[in-house]
């Protein structure tokens, strides 16, 4: 075979009526006779290769014919422009092709299969367009996060995975025995190590996976995800919601820069409230989305809904909460003061109203719910230690992080962003178990 350059797909545009030489995987293959259309990809994009009886010698010719979905290929030939191609505005003309390793009966075929079917085989279904796309846009987002709070003056400091104790309890935490018979468990958040870190670096973040226990099937959980976690020194509640607000912006904004026009053709979906989000969000105090929640109960008609929909004062949101509110908004909508009683102990009073808390959930629309927490920690040794007997946590637990109210206390918040949920909002897609490469749920620990 001719030694060619060895470009990848994504800069294929730049090599226009020139030879090339292209490494990845038949994708798909159709035609007869005298000609064949191969669908290549490499990993970072697909093109379509016109390959003639008379471009490449018999065998050749007749050995490609045979050769199963997903062979591995090496493969040289002109770089053609053309608008009608599919994928990527131009096609190879192919003058060779080298199978280097065929793929017999590769099991998921050109029809439709089962969720459990496609999850089962999420090694090779991480090969298809969409799931291609969707994990690119995942990779987008993570850099998008780390230059907006590099560039805004965080730093990274990562959190332990492993922790000593439960602070909010050990229900939904995955536990396990530490080398002197102590138990320990995988971090439900880093939020508490980076309270430590603020205060020795002003503003820190970290990013990795964490751990719920959760015995949950919905479509917005998984028992294994990634969550980044900013906190900053001297930060209210007020200016927290606004760096949540510029951040979700900024990493939306360059999500659909890059991706906008692969979305809507791959995964056909519609911009238009990823669009909206760009622009200022919807705030609403929690007695004013219980007042809208309460107001939607006593107009729906299905009984089945109405059910989920009914909610007092001093409750926290159920999904369908969530999802029935944000359909009022064509835009991320940030509520704010929850009751005290079904936030973490950690959190801050509201002044005049103890029953309330500074904190914040932002909702997404189009029904995806919360995609972050967070608020404005209590800086007060003697109110904390109040809320750690109320919880009924042993202070001797967490008397390093008491120490950060000892030394030096300040008025600090944060948040938490859980990824794949934005990936699943990003993308337009109905269950979080696309958005990560191999998800871990309630009935799932393979592959």
């Amino acid at each position: 075979m001719t030694t060619q350059q060895h470009i990848r797909i994504s800069d294929i545009a730049n090599h226009a009526g020139k030879e090339v030489t292209l490494k990845g995987w038949l994708a798909n293959r159709r035609g007869s006779g005298k000609i064949q259309f191969l669908h290549l990809r490499d990993g970072t994009g697909y093109i379509q290769g016109v390959m003639g009886v008379q471009d490449v010698d018999e065998d050749t010719f007749a050995k490609v014919k045979k050769t199963g979905q997903e062979a591995s290929v090496i493969v040289t030939g002109i770089v053609n422009k053309e608008e009608r191609a599919p994928y990527c505005g131009h096609e190879l003309h192919v003058k060779a092709v080298e199978v280097v390793g065929d793929s017999a009966e590769y099991p998921i075929a050109k029809k439709a299969h089962g969720d459990a079917f496609l999850m089962d085989n999420r090694h090779l279904w991480l090969r298809s367009r969409r799931q291609n796309l969707i994990l690119r846009v995942r990779a987008t987002l993570v850099k998008a996060i780390r230059d907006y709070l590099d560039d805004n003056g965080f730093l990274l400091v990562d959190s332990p995975i492993f922790t000593p104790n439960a602070c909010e309890g050990t229900s939904t935490l995955f536990e396990t025995e530490w080398f002197d018979g102590r138990s320990a468990y995988l971090s439900q958040s880093g939020q508490l190590y980076q309270e430590a870190t603020a205060m020795a670096f002003g503003k820190t973040y970290c990013f990795g996976p964490t751990f719920r226990a959760e015995k949950s099937k919905t479509r917005r959980h998984l028992n294994e995800f990634w969550m980044v976690e900013p906190e900053a020194a001297f930060m209210t509640l007020e200016e927290d919601m606004d760096l949540m607000e510029n951040f979700l912006q900024s990493i939306i904004k360059t999500a659909i820069e890059k991706h906008g026009d692969e979305l809507e053709s791959i995964l056909e979906r519609d911009l238009t409230h990823l669009k909206a989000a760009t622009e200022p969000f919807y705030r609403l105090h929690y007695d004013e989305a219980i007042e809208k929640i309460q107001e939607l109960h006593a107009k729906e008609e299905n009984p089945e809904v109405k059910k989920l929909l009914a909610i007092e004062w001093g409750s926290d949101f159920g999904s369908r909460h969530e999802t029935e509110l944000t359909k009022l908004y064509d835009r991320p909508v940030m509520v704010y003061g929850f009751p005290s009683q079904i936030k973490a102990f950690y959190f801050k009073k509201w002044d005049g109203r103890p029953e309330v808390s500074r904190s914040v959930d932002v909702l997404a629309p189009e029904g995806y719910g919360e995609i972050i927490g967070g608020g404005e920690r209590e800086p007060s040794l003697e109110n904390l230690i109040s809320e750690i007997e109320q919880h009924g946590l042993d202070q001797k637990d967490v008397e390093w992080y008491l120490d950060l109210r000892r030394y030096g206390s300040v008025p600090h918040a944060g948040f938490g962003l859980g990824l794949e949920r934005t990936v699943a909002w990003v993308c337009g897609i109905s269950h979080v178990r696309e958005t990560i490469p191999f998800a871990r749920t309630l009935d799932r620990l393979n592959p």
